[in-house]
């Protein structure tokens, strides 16, 4: 893992991010009725955490803006540029390993958190089937090795998780097997080193 104090922070058009279909915004507090709708679905959130409330997200919001590592590190909200609905969230943020849920108090605003950086992606179930979280999941690997010093970015996911699975393998993530990770023995890991992204980049395409 990278480290380093009082990065400089990137402005604005540098963390809003822009793919194919897709808008990729800093989370605000604009983004509570979305975060809502995302983790009191239980299709949504069956592989990922237990069911919320709206009480609780709107509490959990204020500490869910906060960036990391001058802005590098994060949540983004997901929307669509034809129709303007935001149809989900996506992180680079520490990956938890003796708790259930990422440790806020690492994402410290002129450092990069301790620890791995996984890529990850929720989204409310009519964007589902798309090709949606592969979109997000490889503009994000692009930002985080274009715009960061990361060296590696890792994944997470439930084991029966196969459809993230897939997305994970498609955008050149490696299969781990089972690590420890969110408190428990059984998540399924994935990586991809910088000099891998940057090769698969390279390559030549059909």
């Amino acid at each position: 893992m990278t480290s380093g104090k009082h990065l400089s922070r990137l402005g604005l058009e540098q963390i809003n991010l822009e793919s194919e279909r897709l808008l990729l915004r800093p989370l605000s507090l604009d983004d509570t009725a979305m975060a809502t709708a995302l983790f009191t679905d239980p299709d949504v959130v069956r592989f990922v955490c237990d069911l919320s409330t709206p009480d609780a997200i709107a509490a959990q919001i204020h500490t869910n803006i906060g960036r990391g590592a001058g802005g590098r590190i994060g949540i983004w909200s997901a929307t669509r540029k034809d129709t303007g609905e935001k149809i989900g969230s996506c992180v680079l943020l520490p990956v938890p390993i003796e708790e259930d849920d990422t440790d806020w108090s690492q994402v410290v605003e002129d450092c990069y958190p301790e620890g791995e950086i996984e890529v990850g992606y929720l989204l409310r179930p009519q964007a589902w089937g798309q090709g949606f979280a592969t979109e997000i999941c490889q503009r994000l690997l692009r930002f985080g090795f274009e715009m960061t010093s990361l060296c590696e970015i890792v994944a997470t996911t439930d084991p029966e998780n196969t459809a993230s699975q897939h997305v994970l393998a498609k955008c050149g993530l490696r299969s781990e097997g089972l690590q420890r990770a969110y408190a428990t023995d059984d998540c399924s890991f994935f990586r991809i080193k910088r000099d891998e992204w940057v090769a698969r980049q390279n390559a030549p395409r059909d």
